[in-house]
């Protein structure tokens, strides 16, 4: 067996299921030229995935097939590697918090910082920029909880944060009617305190759509904590900005919502 095989054995025996290029390099007596034709080796034996540069999974014989384990089990890591906070959210969020209509078919992760999605095995995992000031404010442990794997805990968004990113990303959470129903689902959770909160970081135009969504759906104490945003809105805005009338003068027959300054250029359809 070669070094490297011994070490990632060694590894995967102690439950740990991924390493860096710099640890390697510490424990084992090879060059940096010969190391990286031995990982090269193994990824082409399925034994190692490389999701970003520097950084290795070791591949269980149950994850073979997939490609990779869920990123549940090493987006912690990876972004410790990378040097980054984060926090799970969308659609595997709203799934965890008990949104049953939606698949996360991808891995959806909240990050300061622009970085490309990547495609592991059958994995695909998608990375949503939120500026690092309003990041700081709400990527904060009240907002926050922990989703377990058998490797260990990430970060995932708390329900507030789930909605509020969910209204932001709409595009990414399967549409307009997609987020209505992650709003009815999870939004009873919502502590409409933490809500108003953590509303303050996103934009004017986003708080409303959740709150005309939650008020929808019935919710109406969580709907009630952002009523206070539409003072602070200097014009109105579309439920829905990613559908655009044939006509432009066709907007102005759509029905307006003076409740929450919006042009309800959409129908809203969820399941109850």
């Amino acid at each position: 067996m070669t070094l490297l095989g011994q070490f990632v054995d060694d590894r995967l025996a102690r439950g740990r299921t991924h390493f860096s290029r710099e640890e390697a390099l510490a424990v084992l007596d090879l060059k940096p030229e010969a190391l990286a034709a031995a990982i090269t080796r193994l990824i082409k034996k399925r034994r190692l995935a490389n999701p970003r540069h520097g950084f290795y999974l070791i591949l269980r014989p149950e994850d073979q097939v997939s490609g990779a384990p869920d990123p549940v089990r090493w987006i912690d890591p990876l972004m410790k590697h990378q040097g980054l906070d984060y926090r799970v959210s969308l659609l595997r969020a709203a799934a965890f918090h008990g949104a049953s209509h939606q698949a996360a078919m991808v891995f959806q992760v909240v990050v300061p910082k622009q970085l490309r999605d990547l495609q592991i095995g059958r994995h695909r995992l998608q990375f949503l920029y939120q500026t690092p000031k309003a990041f700081a404010q709400v990527n904060q442990p009240d907002l926050l909880d922990q989703m377990k794997s058998d490797a260990g805990f990430c970060k995932v968004a708390g329900v507030e944060l789930t909605l509020l990113d969910c209204a932001r990303y709409f595009h990414k959470a399967a549409g307009i009617n997609g987020v209505a129903q992650i709003a009815k689902d999870i939004g009873a959770k919502a502590d409409p305190r933490k809500l108003a909160k953590a509303a303050a970081a996103y934009e004017n135009s986003s708080v409303r759509r959740l709150g005309y969504l939650l008020d929808h759906a019935g919710h109406v104490r969580q709907a009630h904590a952002l009523e206070p945003f539409v003072k602070k809105a200097k014009t109105v805005a579309p439920l829905d900005p990613a559908v655009k009338p044939v006509i432009e003068s066709l907007a102005d027959l759509h029905e307006k919502d003076a409740k929450w300054k919006l042009v309800i250029n959409e129908p809203v359809e969820i399941d109850f």
